[in-house]
């Protein structure tokens, strides 16, 4: 039986780091990552075959739990037809119509192969359809790894302490404008100093690579006025929150706080594509038939709309959209929260977190952080100390404190308690 250790050694000498997305190395946290041999429901088993409780999901894809038998079927049966044909499918078709059903302020939509490559598409679009150049992001929001947008970026970029990435040019990211997260006075100064220059405003509505920081009203209503105003398309990036916060996406949870809002194009991922490479961007039909092959903006991919993970993604969604489903998984998640505070308040350590749907997050701090300069300040070093604390005690957490956690509809109630107790332990 190999060891996680001797798997990272061999690793370290092939892929860059060992790993192929950073995050995994563990080097915020610092240890031996582990390597995943096999999942089943709410579980993980490394190459040690130790179980793990697992709260990150593929990062959140796993809505269902790992394995669920309806998505194993539809995958299986896919499969066996054929991986993929470069050719129209059906069930492109069904896949599209299943996630317009559920989201109002899309007509159209495209299916790419990742996030990064939906929010860069989606910016392209924005660009082509209004004829502008610049563009307005937050920090601490991550959009993928496309130049552009890799501009105080949150996420793997926060763990490693870079406002920005290396190989990126000046002149790419000159057309970017960085805002405050909730800030809504920097906000209105952006849109009076470049008034009618700005292609979009590209957002996480619940920011998921800063931890878990949700955009307050009126910060978002006054960015869908200001966008309206100007012409400028509003993006919600959607990758982790769609699907996952409420069956409509987290702009299901501002229209029932915000009456009639609505984003001007969204851009979806993970949950859609049920575990398998597949996300989408898509808008009203009239900025969406600027994309090729109707209109001047190009977009394409050979993998787009793949016949198994259209499979994967649209038993996933028949799966999540069964009645109470949502509800029973928000119950879930703030159990959990609502456990790991009141342990915290136990030791007396400060301590914060908060949930929408099966997402969550937690902060060592005494109040939950607005923005990325507060989420800079809250404690690392005792995240990292409960991190492998959770981790000996057989709980997967995000090894990074920027990471947002999810749960699974497979984590049973036993799940959560065993988890709360265990991080009781570790608090002590």
């Amino acid at each position: 039986m190999s060891t996680n250790q001797a798997l990272f050694e061999r690793a370290q000498r092939v892929i860059p780091g060992g790993v192929n997305s950073p995050v995994r190395a563990f080097r915020a946290v610092g240890g031996t990552p582990r390597f995943i041999t096999r999942a089943q429901g709410a579980y993980l088993w490394d190459a040690e075959e130790k179980r793990y409780t697992d709260y990150i999901g593929s990062w959140g894809p796993m809505i269902l739990g790992h394995g669920h038998p309806a998505v194993l079927d539809a995958v299986q049966r896919a499969a066996a037809e054929g991986l993929s044909f470069g050719a129209p499918t059906e069930r492109e078709i069904e896949l599209a119509e299943a996630i317009l059903a559920q989201v109002p302020s899309m007509e159209q939509l495209r299916l790419v192969s990742s996030g990064t490559e939906a929010g860069m598409s989606a910016l392209r679009l924005a660009r082509g359809a209004t004829g502008r150049s610049k563009i307005v992001k937050f920090e601490g929001c991550y959009h993928g790894h496309a130049d552009a947008l890799l501009v105080k970026a949150g996420s793997g970029l926060a763990t490693f302490g870079h406002p920005t990435s290396a190989g990126v040019p000046p002149e790419v990211a000159q057309h970017t404008i960085v805002l405050p997260y909730n800030d809504v006075a920097a906000l209105e100064a952006a849109f009076d100093a470049h008034s009618r220059q700005l292609a979009c405003v590209m957002i996480e509505p619940i920011a998921g690579n800063m931890n878990f920081v949700r955009a307050g009203v009126p910060f978002m209503k006054r960015l869908r006025e200001l966008c309206s105003r100007d012409g400028t398309l509003l993006v919600f990036d959607e990758v982790m929150t769609g699907f996952r916060v409420a069956l409509g996406g987290a702009q299901a949870v501002y229209r029932g706080l915000i009456p009639g809002f609505q984003p001007d194009m969204s851009v979806f991922g993970k949950v859609i594509g049920g575990g398998m490479p597949l996300a989408a961007f898509g808008g009203k039909k009239d900025v969406m038939s600027q994309l090729a092959p109707l209109g001047p903006v190009y977009q394409a991919g050979t993998l787009s709309g793949n016949p198994v993970a259209t499979a994967c993604g649209l038993a996933t969604l028949r799966e999540i959209a069964r009645p109470d489903f949502f509800e029973a998984l928000a119950q879930r998640t703030r159990a959990l929260v609502q456990g790991l505070s009141a342990a915290a308040r136990e030791a007396d350590v400060p301590f914060c977190g908060d949930s929408e749907g099966g997402m969550f997050g937690f902060f060592f701090a005494r109040a939950l952080p607005q923005d990325y300069g507060a989420v800079m300040a809250t404690d690392k070093e005792r995240f990292n100390r409960f991190f492998h604390a959770m981790l000996d005690r057989g709980v997967y957490l995000a090894p990074a404190l920027y990471e947002a956690g999810f749960v699974s509809a497979a984590h049973t109630e036993a799940d959560i308690d065993a988890t709360v107790a265990s991080a009781r332990e570790a608090f002590a």
